[in-house]
C-alpha cells in the first residue's frame, strides 16, 4: 500500500469511529466470534451497519473483508480502501478467506427497513462452501430507547456449516429474542446479557444527572 493511501485509510477509520461515538449511545455486544477465517452473515436493517462491523473488528485487530455491491463502490470510491471487496469479483472475496481473514456478507442484498428478514441470497454460503469455512449470524438492530441517543446491539451466533435454510432460521430466531429484549427491558438499562465494546454519547439527561451528582458533594462541604 502506498503512503497516500496508508494515509487515506487511516483517516477514513477515524472518521468511521468519530461517527460511531458521536451518533450512538454505545455498541453492545453478545457472543464470541471464532478464530481464524469465516463468513459472518448479517441482516441489513440500518444504516449504521455497514459503520458497526469493520469499527469493532478494526478495534479488535482482525483483519477482515467487506463485500460491498460494485454500485455502493462506484458511489462511493473511498470504500475501496477500507477493507472491502467489490461483490462481482468474488476471486478477491475467497483469497481473503484463504488468507484467514473474516468476509463480512449481508445476505438480503440491500439495506431494508427494519422487520423481518428479506430473501437471502446464496452467495455468503457459497464463499463459505468454496473455502472450507463456516458461516457465524450476526443480528444486529439499531434502537432509541430510553436515552437521547441511539443503541446499537449485536448478536454472535454459533458457527453454522453452509445451509441457507439454517442460516434465515437462526437470524431469524436471533432477531426475534433480540427485538424481545429490545421491548421489554427496563428502557433506560443497557439491554441485559450485553458487552459494551464501544461507549458513545451521553444524553443530555445523563450529563445533567452527573452535572447534579458534582454540585451536590459541592453543597454538601459548603
Amino acid at each position: 500500500m502506498r503512503p497516500w493511501e496508508r494515509l487515506l485509510t487511516a483517516l477514513f477509520r477515524a472518521l468511521f469511529r468519530q461517527t460511531v461515538r458521536r451518533g450512538l449511545r454505545g455498541v453492545w455486544v453478545r457472543g464470541a466470534l471464532p478464530e481464524g477465517a469465516f463468513v459472518l452473515a448479517g441482516n441489513h436493517h440500518s444504516w449504521w451497519d455497514s459503520y458497526l462491523l469493520p469499527v469493532l473488528f478494526w478495534s479488535a485487530r482482525r483483519p477482515f473483508k467487506i463485500v460491498v455491491g460494485e454500485r455502493r463502490l462506484r458511489e462511493f470510491a473511498f470504500f475501496r480502501h477500507l477493507d472491502t471487496v467489490s461483490a462481482v469479483r468474488p476471486r478477491e472475496a475467497l483469497r481473503a478467506l484463504e488468507r484467514g481473514e473474516v468476509l463480512i456478507v449481508f445476505p438480503e442484498g440491500e439495506l431494508r427497513p427494519p422487520g423481518a428478514l428479506g430473501e437471502l441470497n446464496k452467495g455468503g454460503v457459497w464463499f463459505a462452501e468454496k473455502a472450507g469455512v463456516p458461516v457465524v449470524p450476526v443480528a444486529s438492530r439499531v434502537a432509541l430507547r430510553g436515552h437521547e441517543f441511539a443503541e446499537a446491539y449485536l448478536v454472535f451466533g454459533e458457527p453454522l456449516g453452509p445451509d441457507l435454510p439454517l442460516l434465515r432460521e437462526r437470524l431469524e430466531a436471533m432477531l426475534a429474542e433480540l427485538e424481545a429484549q429490545i421491548r421489554t427491558a427496563p428502557a433506560e438499562e443497557p439491554l441485559p446479557g450485553f458487552e459494551l465494546c464501544l461507549a458513545g454519547r451521553k444524553s443530555t439527561h445523563e450529563r445533567m444527572a452527573g452535572w447534579g451528582a458534582a454540585l451536590g458533594k459541592l453543597t454538601d462541604r459548603c
